[in-house]
């Protein structure tokens, strides 16, 4: 039987070189917490990519211009609680204007 966890799973990328930075944010928010342990992470290396529009201040690139920028893909798990306080840790440690955020819903078996 499964039933819905109290904790979530957050997934970030970012520029490698900021990636322990925004590592760090989030597990002193509360993330990755996982039994006796703290600061709990996986990570895999990515290429991201994307094109500054008029209005936009992007961190790396120019407007109009298409970029690729090598990231690290962050994941750790954040009770429900502390979701809030994660999310804002991650986006002052991120250096974009728009960090990409995924919140994903877990299951238990009970």
């Amino acid at each position: 039987m499964l039933k819905e966890s109290d904790y979530v799973k957050i997934q970030t990328a970012v520029p490698v070189q900021y990636a322990e930075r925004v590592r760090q944010a989030m597990g002193d928010a509360g993330a990755g917490v996982q039994g006796n342990y703290s600061h709990c992470s996986g990570s895999a290396k990515s290429v991201g990519r994307f094109t500054p529009l008029e209005g936009a201040h992007p961190a790396i690139g120019a407007i109009g211009k298409p970029e690729e920028v090598e990231e690290e893909n962050i994941e750790m798990l954040c009770h429900k609680e502390k979701v809030k306080e994660v999310i804002a840790a991650l986006k002052k440690a991120h250096p974009y204007e728009e960090p990409p955020i995924d919140i994903m819903a877990r299951l238990e078996v009970i």
